[in-house]
């Protein structure tokens, strides 16, 4: 924990907690982050695919069935502005911790809701316990890795994120088939509790962080000043827009393709567009090696380029040839999670003050973006159908390039080469 009663002796005699550089302490560190991704993205998405067993269970409608994700979204986009003040005066690795063992048994406790308003009142807990994760992992990872393998590892926990996304929604639909939706929810929870303990094994503790807080431990005014620089960076909001744009266009892809794909002319049963989730593994590659990559020839020149191939594939989607759409989904997500990985680890370098902040404002708009575009894409839908929906989600992604390119010229802040 940060604790602002430690001594001052190891800062006041010059002694400094320098970033991790060797192979040895990053493994542990990428291991846990790995761990830390896959449980809060498998907590949150496991409901998804079980919004018909949910209408048969509790008789409510298809459009209240979608509620447990959304309730979980809206509760984790809002807690995340309050958790990078919660990581700078508790500590991030307790934090995290704490985030991650509450979420894993709230799972276990949604298995056992007796009716649909409890069910809805966990899964908003759980959102607020997610929420203490993502934006200060990002922050403990910008604090503790040395800003040459910054990417690599901001990788790994956007790796993490897409085994979780895919394993959730797979596993919960496997389990629920065999069993019921209880018992998905149940081995979900106790995955959630395996996957917490090994984060709190593997993960080192936030020693840049208890060094600045033994010297000034922050307010939550601090926390809030913080916040108001961050968004009077030119930079940084040009990042949280591109968040907001890249994350609605993916999340409205997955929302609508299925009903493409359900219809005619190809007219595809639902277990087989349900396995269109797989096409979520490939982040985990793909995510790792844009991290590695913005590491040797800098943010700046790779972000544009994987948000323009993202732009590729959903064009492909246009297409009338069931192989060509399916192509384009895969380099599409593929190129998403590489642009979730440059972003969020420049986010992380080019933050001053409260990088937890930086980091939750930045997931703040990314998730907003879901909702927004989202909302706007289903009007397109119903309107003019598939082609409706891709020249919306085209514009949107034509902007982020756009905004991509123009960070080429962005200049790094001062004395912070390394930043941009």
């Amino acid at each position: 924990m940060c604790n602002p009663k430690m001594t001052y002796r190891a800062v006041t005699q010059g002694s400094s907690m320098s970033t991790t550089s060797s192979s040895a302490t990053r493994s542990p560190i990428n291991r846990a982050m790995l761990c830390c991704g896959f449980s809060a993205f498998a907590l949150l998405y496991c409901v998804q695919p079980l919004m018909p067993e949910m209408v048969r269970q509790f008789g409510v409608t298809p459009a209240q069935a979608s509620w447990p994700l959304s309730v979980t979204t809206v509760a984790m986009a809002f807690a995340l502005l309050a958790s990078g003040a919660l990581a700078d005066r508790f500590g991030r690795k307790q934090l995290m911790c704490a985030a991650l063992v509450g979420a894993a048994l709230l799972a276990l406790l949604s298995a056992l809701a007796q009716d649909f308003v409890q069910l809805l009142a966990l899964r908003a807990l759980l959102g607020v316990a997610l929420g203490c994760v993502p934006a200060v992992a990002m922050a403990y990872l910008n604090d503790e890795i040395a800003p040459a393998t910054l990417g690599h590892s901001m990788g790994m926990y956007i790796a993490g994120t897409a085994l979780g996304g895919t394993v959730g929604r797979v596993l919960a639909v496997l389990v629920t088939d065999l069993a019921s939706w209880r018992w998905a929810l149940a081995l979900m929870g106790a995955a959630g509790l395996v996957a917490a303990w090994e984060f709190q094994r593997s993960l080192p503790g936030d020693r840049k962080c208890t060094v600045e807080r033994a010297v000034k431990p922050s307010g939550w005014r601090d926390v809030a000043r913080g916040g108001e620089a961050h968004l009077h960076d030119a930079g940084l909001r040009t990042l949280y827009l591109i968040g907001f744009l890249v994350m609605g266009v993916f999340v409205s892809l997955y929302n609508y393709v299925s009903f493409r794909l359900l219809g005619a002319p190809f007219e595809l049963g639902q277990g087989l567009v349900g396995m269109c989730s797989l096409l979520y593994l490939s982040g985990m590659f793909s995510a790792v090696w844009a991290g590695k990559l913005a590491d040797r020839l800098g943010r700046r020149n790779v972000l544009w380029a994987v948000t323009a191939a993202m732009l590729v594939g959903l064009l492909l989607t246009l297409a009338e040839k069931l192989i060509v759409i399916v192509v384009g989904m895969a380099l599409f997500t593929a190129s998403f999670f590489a642009v979730h990985a440059v972003v969020s680890s420049w986010v992380a370098r080019r933050a001053r003050g409260s990088r937890a902040m930086a980091g939750a404002l930045y997931l703040f708009f990314y998730y907003a973006g879901a909702a927004g575009i989202g909302s706007l894409a289903g009007t397109l839908w119903s309107a003019a159908r598939w082609h409706g929906v891709v020249a919306l989600l085209a514009l949107a992604l034509g902007l982020a390039l756009v905004l991509a390119w123009r960070l080429r010229g962005l200049a790094p802040l001062a004395l912070a080469p390394a930043s941009a």
